[in-house]
């Protein structure tokens, strides 16, 4: 057995590892701003909407997640980079792999790696 073909069957074995279930059969066809909201129209013929303050209030990256897991600070004042931002905005949002975006906001913050299945997930109907 050639060695492509070992790695394709060693991956198909593997699919939750790798996430191939959702990249071999959902995949987005469009991404596109929409006001204060990111238009997602699905291969499964599924068009979703997120707004932008719920996608970056999402977040997964650790520091996100750390963040999420305190409780919340009613005193806490923005810092001034969060201020000068103003709502989020995301300002690129590159492809990584087959499988995910990492979405790169106007306040500077650029750690997060929206999975596909993700990203469906935090969809509503638009």
């Amino acid at each position: 057995m050639p060695p492509s073909a070992k790695l394709t069957d060693y991956r198909k074995s593997h699919a939750a590892f790798y996430n191939d279930g959702v990249t071999a059969t959902l995949q987005p066809l469009s991404l596109r701003r929409d006001g204060d909201r990111l238009v997602i129209a699905w291969s499964d013929g599924f068009t979703g909407a997120i707004s932008l303050r719920k996608l970056r209030d999402a977040c997964p990256c650790a520091s996100c997640n750390e963040k999420r897991q305190q409780p919340p600070n009613p005193l806490q004042l923005l810092t001034d980079a969060e201020l000068k931002a103003g709502p989020p905005t995301p300002v690129a949002m590159p492809a990584r792999g087959m499988y995910a975006y990492q979405i790169v906001w106007n306040d500077g913050h650029d750690t997060g790696i929206y999975t596909l299945e993700y990203l469906r997930k935090l969809c509503e109907r638009a």
